[in-house]
């Protein structure tokens, strides 16, 4: 059962975040920085990104325990978030809102190149509304402290897979070339639509085993 949960916990999130998708956005957004701006740029947007996930893995129940928000509905409005990526993906529009983003913050920050260290990199690249989504949704999923420290050390991978497709993402690019990255990100958009998918069934049958709970009570 743990494994089973690390290996779904693993592949929603690297779907999710797509690091090998993101190192053609490391370099539009870093055009113009020396090897070595690069490289401390790439560390400080995986530290960046990677703290923010742990911080919702940590007090993403708490906010929605605050908030009056069961996990059942947060199960179902997470999958059809993930739903939405997935289609992205799959119809190939998910690239093109990434390079507008990037573009974006290119123009606002051409003053300050380590500014895009936390703004688009770090923040929503690596940990956007889909990814925090998903570390809360898998958090809650989690049913022991084996689970609990299993996914951690699946966001630190990601995070850490992040942090080598920068280091890497030219070579990264000319290894794949348009045609191959097409077709690995669509693949991944159906496997992400089958978990997100997955999800929302979850917390439909959560709210109709506590509405007959409920009714019987």
């Amino acid at each position: 059962m743990v494994t089973d949960y690390l290996l779904n916990a693993f592949a929603t999130l690297f779907v999710t975040i797509d690091p090998v998708g993101l190192a053609p956005m490391f370099l539009a957004v870093t055009a113009g920085a020396t090897p070595r701006q690069r490289r401390k740029i790439a560390v400080q947007a995986t530290l960046i990104g990677g703290g923010i996930l742990l911080l919702f893995l940590v007090a993403g129940k708490s906010v929605l325990k605050t908030l009056g928000i069961s996990v059942p509905a947060f199960q179902i409005a997470g999958g059809l978030l993930l739903l939405m990526i997935a289609v992205e993906m799959v119809f190939e529009k998910r690239q093109k809102r990434k390079t507008e983003t990037a573009e974006k913050a290119m123009a606002g920050h051409h003053d300050d190149l380590h500014g895009v260290a936390v703004f688009p990199l770090g923040i929503p690249l690596i940990s956007g509304p889909a990814a925090i989504s998903a570390v809360i949704l898998l958090s809650s999923e989690a049913r022991d402290a084996i689970s609990y420290t299993g996914l951690i050390a699946v966001i630190a991978i990601i995070v850490g897979s992040c942090l080598v497709a920068f280091l890497l993402a030219s070579r990264i690019e000319r290894l794949l070339g348009e045609t191959a990255s097409m077709v690995i990100t669509r693949l991944l958009g159906v496997l992400l639509a089958a978990l997100s998918v997955q999800f929302i069934a979850d917390g439909v049958a959560s709210f109709v085993k506590g509405g007959l709970a409920s009714g019987i009570t």
